[in-house]
């Protein structure tokens, strides 16, 4: 520490010497240049400062070039949601409660680096979830918020919704649901008053806590819910229809439903019958060009 320091340059040291990555240490190093003793004597100390911010900021580019050079893409599946939010707003738990995935989850800011990838199902649909890098992170990837069919925005505070939605606001036909996370830390009634604040916004909303898991049924279900699609169960002639339904769009065709179990399947297909909401009767003999709707159980023959 050098003499007469000013207390924002003795601030930003402690902070570049406790930060947990090289983004931070680039940030504390920013303000330490700034506030860095400006008399003759520091000198060699601003030098030695603009040295060692420089080669960071270039070691940090590298870094970042070599990853997207090396990065896979991730491909898209039928229900897709996107975890948004600040850093520390509790994001990687809500993937870990949520989902199957097994994300690394720590107190201090930035630890997701790149996207994670989790699947939640629910009533045997699988819907994929991914943890995006906090929106201020040099790793946050755009791209993959203005393709998602649904938006999660987590915040701990009302006034980080703002912020946050406008990351979002490029993709004007995705749901976005703000998740209110870490309830737990509040009592019963700044909990009806932060409900009655959302509702009065008219955003759809969720209120939640990884911790004490109130809220997380009800969040499974209205992701769920976000998704304009329709379920379709599949079997063989005398036996029960399959567990996992072929998820499609509504005003989708018996034809649609065959190029989604097999490319190239309907050409093979002679007729279908049908047991649904779709039909008349059990078993309707139909065509391919038959519109399907939502739970409708289908078998195919090919002869």
């Amino acid at each position: 520490m050098p003499i007469n320091a000013h207390p924002d340059y003795i601030n930003a040291e402690r902070k570049y010497h406790e930060s947990n990555s090289e983004e931070e240490r680039l940030l504390a190093l920013e303000q330490m240049v700034k506030h860095a003793p400006k008399h003759k004597g520091g000198e060699t100390l601003r030098k030695n400062l603009r040295t060692r911010y420089k080669k960071l900021k270039q070691d940090l580019a590298k870094t970042k070039r070599s990853k997207k050079k090396g990065k896979k893409g991730i491909k898209k599946e039928d229900m897709q949601a996107i975890l948004l939010g600040l850093t520390n707003s509790g994001k990687s738990s809500i993937l870990k409660t949520i989902t199957n995935a097994h994300p690394r989850i720590a107190s201090y800011g930035f630890t997701t680096n790149e996207p994670e990838v989790g699947t939640l199902n629910y009533e045997n649909c699988n819907i994929q979830i991914i943890d995006l890098p906090p929106i201020a992170s040099e790793n946050f990837e755009k791209g993959l918020v203005n393709n998602a069919d649904t938006v999660l925005i987590v915040v701990e505070k009302i006034d980080e919704i703002k912020e946050v939605l406008n990351t979002a606001k490029s993709n004007k036909n995705a749901k976005k649901i703000i998740i209110f996370n870490k309830i737990d830390k509040y009592d019963e009634n700044t909990k009806r008053k932060i409900s009655e604040t959302l509702k009065s916004k008219k955003y759809n909303f969720n209120i939640i806590s990884c911790e004490t898991k109130e809220g997380i049924q009800k969040l499974k279900e209205k992701i769920f819910k976000s998704f304009p699609i329709i379920r379709v169960y599949t079997r063989q002639p005398k036996k029960k229809e399959d567990k996992y339904p072929v998820i499609l769009l509504p005003n989708s065709t018996l034809k649609d439903v065959a190029e989604k179990v097999l490319h190239g399947f309907s050409k093979q297909v002679k007729y279908a019958k049908i047991t649904g909401p779709s039909c008349k009767f059990p078993n309707q003999k139909i065509g391919l060009k038959h519109v399907v709707k939502d739970r409708d159980v289908v078998e195919f023959y090919t002869d």
